[in-house]
């Protein structure tokens, strides 16, 4: 694991640090709080929404390790607060193994120090629009069979990416990568009957130099292109199998969310 200090520009907001100040975490800039407070302004939802998102994450992890799955790539996973794949893959199987991956140096970093010297979790820092290098690092390799099934995860990143080759074939790339009984896991931003807040959104967003690419129910369900969606398929993210039994207004979050099944 490198020690090496990566570059952090306090006075340039990130996504994984706006993130972190909806969450109500401590990993954050003003210039991060500040884009948080004005996401917060445009769409009051917001801290709800990256609440119910983080709550999906864990639905998602405790279904793939009750699965039986025993290694996952959180792809685009951000800076560590409650509920980390790790914690949740480990209260159903202790022997779980982790690779975070993200190409934000603040995400590194203080995943990296949380972690210390774990030796069942790894953090890459790298783009995940380039599966073959991440999956080539010493730490994937060390710690990923991929001979056997893995979970996949894609959690409120690829709104960040935007559409062409490079993201269809990193798609692709982890298809092929993915034993037969893999998972993959994914929410995304999406759109309300008025889009007008998510335009705004995606406005201030963009002034940040990360663009948000907001995409309706047809657009998202491609990126499962190859995968078989389990029940209950691509829903709001609230309503994919919620511990509380159905969820109503579950719309207004904003975000759609599905597992599938290699």
């Amino acid at each position: 694991m490198s020690t090496v200090p990566l570059p952090i520009d306090p006075n340039r907001p990130s996504a994984a640090r706006i993130y972190d100040a909806l969450l109500g975490g401590n990993h954050n800039f003003a210039a991060d709080r500040a884009v948080a407070a004005r996401a917060a302004e445009i769409l009051p939802e917001m801290p709800h929404i990256a609440r119910a998102n983080r709550d999906f994450l864990r639905r998602a992890v405790r279904y793939a390790a009750g699965r039986g799955i025993r290694q996952f790539l959180d792809l685009g996973s951000g800076i560590p607060t409650e509920h980390n794949v790790h914690e949740v893959a480990r209260a159903a199987a202790p022997d779980a193994r982790v690779v975070y991956v993200d190409q934000d140096p603040s995400a590194v970093l203080y995943s990296r120090h949380v972690l210390g010297d774990d030796e069942q979790t790894a953090v890459i820092e790298s783009d995940l629009r380039d599966p073959a290098a991440v999956l080539a690092t010493s730490p994937a390799r060390e710690l990923l069979d991929l001979s056997r099934p893995i979970g996949i995860l894609m959690v409120a990143v690829l709104h960040f990416l935007p559409d062409g080759p490079d993201l269809d074939a990193a798609l692709d790339g982890y298809l092929e990568a993915a034993a037969p009984g893999s998972l993959l896991a994914i929410s995304h931003a999406t759109a309300s009957s008025d889009p007008e807040p998510t335009d705004r959104l995606a406005e201030l967003y963009s002034r940040t130099g990360t663009p948000l690419v907001v995409r309706d129910a047809d657009r998202v369900a491609r990126f499962f292109d190859g995968w078989a969606l389990v029940e209950p398929g691509l829903v709001p993210g609230p309503q994919w199998r919620p511990d509380d039994g159905p969820v109503t207004g579950a719309e207004r979050f904003l975000t759609l969310a599905g597992v599938a099944e290699r």
